[in-house]
């Protein structure tokens, strides 16, 4: 592998606590080598960043980049009026849609927008019930061929019946059960508790206790998940959960945005992780999470709006500062870093989402040229209010240079936006033959 030297340039060492220093960093066999001077740099291809911020490279605690050719979209069905009929009428129609050829276009467009926007990892969450087998397989391969990290799962529902259900654990199955890839993890995902029978929610977590994995699963985004779980079976999502063994220290939980008291402290218990998801809770008018009682394991996603996460934490602050003077700052930067960590225990890096010696080569070069002092301590007023994700400049993933100068260096992506728009027009045609789905939680 190339070894690389980033030369000249500002390095943000670690997002949280914020750390600053001028140094060059070194880059061989797809970690960090060294964080100094040049001076055994040998023959590393030299890139300059003198004027540029070199930071750690962002990570996305959620998404779903099967929407990735929904932007535009036509829709001639009634509006919707509540989150239950955005999914009947939107994503319950999109993702039966889709087939092979749209789920690898949809993840290409995905990591395409990720590595132009400084986001290194992803944490997807697919589905397409009508092409299961070997889907995370499609995505997997499509993500690997641009140089992008990422942690995959199937979304296992029963509400396309029980054999769309069964194969969704099967496919998971499958997949952690595949040799292990240099830039892939996998976890069993799951919808919500209001589409997963008692049967589904206990083959999901048999699945993941046989694979050594976690659970990736949608908690309390709207308030009809509790109600239908209240009405099926008697009690809240977070204690179901729990009663079932989903909670644990490897959980991924989206959302948790109507989740009580009692259920924050299981969440906290169980040492599970959470993924606030700001633009998208907006956007569905489902509400904002209890952040202050979810401990400190909260990362940021965004629910499959791009994967922009200067943007996606700056909404994230915001709306928090619009509940709380209190929130500080830093905020954004300390979820940023808990989503690198949160991703590094999935990986067994337990240094990724920082630039030290040892640690993995995933990094961005900002063209940010402050226009004030600039050090640990301020750089979250620059975060907030400075830096954007059309700064970024260059992308390495594994050592690799995957961006630079603002193209990808592996493929066309004119040529890949060019197929990705038939794609995605074929898509919405077979997308108008369907009707809102028929599936409906309990209790009203």
């Amino acid at each position: 592998m190339t070894s690389l030297l980033l030369h000249g340039g500002r390095v943000v060492t670690t997002l949280w606590p914020g750390g600053v220093v001028d140094a060059d960093v070194l880059v061989r066999d797809g970690r960090i080598a060294a964080v100094g001077d040049a001076g055994e740099a040998g023959d590393a291809t030299r890139i300059d960043c003198g004027g540029c911020l070199v930071l750690p490279g962002n990570v996305c605690a959620h998404t779903h980049v099967y929407s990735a050719l929904a932007r535009g979209m036509p829709f001639a069905l009634e509006p919707p009026t509540n989150f239950v009929e955005i999914l009947q009428r939107v994503w319950w129609r999109l993702d039966r849609a889709l087939d092979e050829e749209s789920v690898r276009a949809s993840a290409l467009v995905g990591a395409v927008e990720a590595l132009l926007a400084g986001t290194t990892t992803l944490v997807d969450h697919h589905a397409s019930p009508n092409a299961i087998e070997g889907s995370l397989d499609v995505i997997a391969d499509a993500f690997e061929s641009l140089g992008l990290r990422s942690v995959l799962c199937y979304e296992v529902t029963d509400r396309d019946g029980p054999e769309r259900a069964t194969a969704g654990v099967e496919e998971n199955r499958r997949f952690l059960a595949a040799p292990p890839r240099a830039l892939t993890r996998g976890m069993v995902g799951a919808h919500a508790s209001f589409t997963l029978s008692e049967e589904t929610l206990a083959a999901c977590v048999d699945a993941a206790r046989e694979a050594d994995a976690g659970i990736h699963v949608h908690a309390a985004e709207d308030a009809a998940d509790e109600r239908d779980s209240e009405a099926r079976f008697g009690r809240r999502v977070g204690e179901r959960l729990a009663d079932a063994g989903a909670l644990n220290a490897r959980t991924l939980l989206a959302h948790c945005v109507h989740l009580d008291d009692r259920e924050c402290e299981l969440v906290r218990e169980s040492g599970a992780a959470v993924a606030q998801n700001a633009r998208s809770n907006m956007n569905n008018g489902v509400g904002r999470p209890p952040l202050a009682r979810l401990g400190d394991r909260v990362a940021l996603g965004t629910d499959g709006i791009g994967a922009d996460m200067f943007e996606e934490s700056r909404a994230g602050f915001f709306r928090l500062r619009e509940e709380t003077l209190a929130a500080p700052f830093d905020w954004p930067l300390s979820r940023l870093a808990q989503g690198a960590l949160i991703a590094g225990e999935m990986f067994g890096e337990a240094e990724l989402g920082e630039i030290a010696p040892g640690a993995p080569a995933d990094l961005q070069v900002v063209d940010y040229a402050a226009p004030t002092p600039l050090d640990g301590a301020n750089l979250p007023g620059h975060w907030v209010f400075g830096m954007s994700s059309r700064s970024v400049r260059d992308v390495v993933v594994n050592g690799e240079v995957v961006v630079r100068n603002r193209r990808l260096t592996r493929v066309d992506q004119d040529e890949l936006a060019a197929k990705a728009a038939v794609d995605a027009k074929r898509m919405w045609d077979r997308m108008e033959e369907l009707g809102p789905h028929p599936f409906e939680p309990k209790g009203g």
